[in-house]
C-alpha cells in the first residue's frame, strides 16, 4: 500500500474507525473504495470553502458546520 501523509491517514482512520471499528489499513478489501469516497467528500468540502472564502473568518468553520449538519440529519432519521 502507498505510504500516506499523516493528514490522509488521520482522515481515513476517522472514517474506518467510525464505520468498521478498525484502522484503515485493516480494510484491505474495501480501502480503494473508501479512499475514493473520502477523496470525493474532501473535494466537495474544499469547493465549498473556496466558494465562501471571502466571507469566512475561520475557513474550518464551514467544514465543522457541514459535519454538524450531517450529524444532525443522521439523528433525525434514527
Amino acid at each position: 500500500m502507498t505510504e500516506l501523509s499523516p493528514a490522509a491517514e488521520a482522515v481515513l482512520n476517522s472514517v474506518t474507525l467510525k464505520r468498521y471499528d478498525v484502522p484503515y489499513y485493516a480494510c484491505l478489501k474495501s480501502i480503494g473504495q473508501i479512499k475514493s469516497d473520502v477523496a470525493a467528500a474532501l473535494r466537495a468540502a474544499a469547493n465549498e470553502v473556496s466558494l465562501r472564502w471571502a466571507e469566512l473568518e475561520h475557513p474550518a468553520d464551514v467544514l465543522n458546520a457541514i459535519a454538524a449538519e450531517l450529524e444532525g440529519s443522521m439523528e433525525s432519521t434514527n
